[in-house]
């Protein structure tokens, strides 16, 4: 998958999962609740010794879902994912050896930014969406507009902090394309195996995502 048609699914999703799991013999399922509730992206981040595992079990057995590998921060990495199967990656900072890495291997990538000279670097380097993070500490909507100014060629996807709540204040902003939270996958919520609620937040936070956008 080329860059342009990650960034439209994304785009399309509107909400992205930041999937921090423990268990890889849960991801499955876990991927299979989110789709069913209109959720078709799924961010594994690098957080946690499952999680390889896990971003593999998605990327083969649930091919309606975008596997995406998360925080993922060094150029070994790039190509781990890539093995795993991952379509597109995400990082919380952006790094020049990171995305070199990940031209190499031919992902997508997200890189994630928090001030003016970050997006500076990530223009450069040619990288005109980035993850906006972490979002509430970061300055919220109000940074974000601050920042469209002197680049407007930057969209955005806000993630840390974001919520039900909230996602309608980001989403109101042009330069906005999806928020991501974990709001929508608890850990407690996947340890115990609770695919209807899972399924129940994965909707509830679609029909945010087109109320926001309607």
């Amino acid at each position: 998958m080329d860059e342009t048609a990650a960034i439209a699914r994304l785009k399309s999703c509107g909400v992205i999962p930041v999937v921090v799991i423990e268990d890889a013999s849960r991801a499955v399922d876990l991927a299979h609740a989110l789709v069913a509730g209109g959720i078709d992206v799924v961010e594994v981040t690098l957080r946690r010794p499952a999680a390889m595992e896990a971003l593999a079990a998605i990327a083969k057995s649930v091919p309606k879902a975008l596997a995406v590998a998360g925080t993922v921060v060094t150029p070994a990495q790039a190509q781990q994912v890539k093995d795993a199967g991952a379509q597109a990656v995400v990082s919380p900072g952006f790094s020049e050896s990171v995305d070199e890495a990940l031209r190499k291997v031919g992902l997508p990538w997200l890189p994630g930014v928090a001030t003016a000279s970050d997006c500076m670097r990530a223009v450069a380097a040619g990288r005109t969406t980035a993850k906006f993070f972490p979002a509430e500490q970061a300055g919220g909507p109000p940074a974000l507009k601050a920042l469209s100014g002197p680049f407007p060629q930057m969209t955005f996807c806000p993630t840390g902090g974001v919520g039900l709540k909230n996602l309608g204040d980001y989403l109101a902003l042009p330069q906005v394309i999806c928020v991501g939270g974990s709001w929508l996958v608890p850990a407690d919520t996947i340890a115990a195996g609770d695919w209807k609620r899972i399924e129940t937040l994965a909707r509830e936070a679609k029909e945010a995502f087109q109320k926001a956008r309607a």
